[in-house]
């Protein structure tokens, strides 16, 4: 597990880390054949670009994060995995969107709990709230469509 040093790293680790996802679902919106399923991936790109906006300025002092909690419905964990694939349907987008938020949301619960500080821990724990968030935004979508 990765150590940081300084609030600095821990920033730049997850905005780094938003970057990653802007471009997975940047690829992912190029790779699909449907153009709905490309426009909401491209709107989840937006979504990360936004986040690390928002990271930027914690980094800068600009703002400040608050914890709130989130819901879960345990979707994520009764569906298998996809790769995505070019002609991707709405359902199976959805279930690689959620597991994707949800190994984020793992990632950065990991790292609250190897954090050094408390600083780095409420980090950690924010950005694992907002990956919760999106998780669960894939998960009530799911619910919706295929219920």
């Amino acid at each position: 597990m990765k150590t940081f040093q300084s609030f600095d790293e821990v920033v730049d680790f997850a905005i780094n880390a938003e970057i990653e996802a802007i471009h997975f679902y940047k690829m992912l919106a190029d790779f699909v054949e449907k153009p709905e399923i490309a426009d909401l991936l491209s709107e989840l790109a937006l979504q990360e670009s936004e986040h690390k906006s928002r990271l930027e300025a914690i980094k800068a002092g600009k703002i400040h994060i608050a914890e709130q909690e989130v819901g879960d419905l345990g979707i994520t964990d009764h569906v298998e995995d996809i790769e995505p694939y070019a002609r991707m349907n709405y359902v199976d987008l959805l279930v690689v969107g959620m597991k994707k938020e949800e190994a984020a949301r793992k990632l950065y619960t990991d790292l609250a709990t190897a954090a050094q500080t408390q600083e780095q821990r409420n980090i950690f724990l924010k950005l694992a709230q907002q990956e919760a968030e999106h998780k669960m935004w894939f998960e009530l979508e799911y619910d919706l469509t295929t219920f």
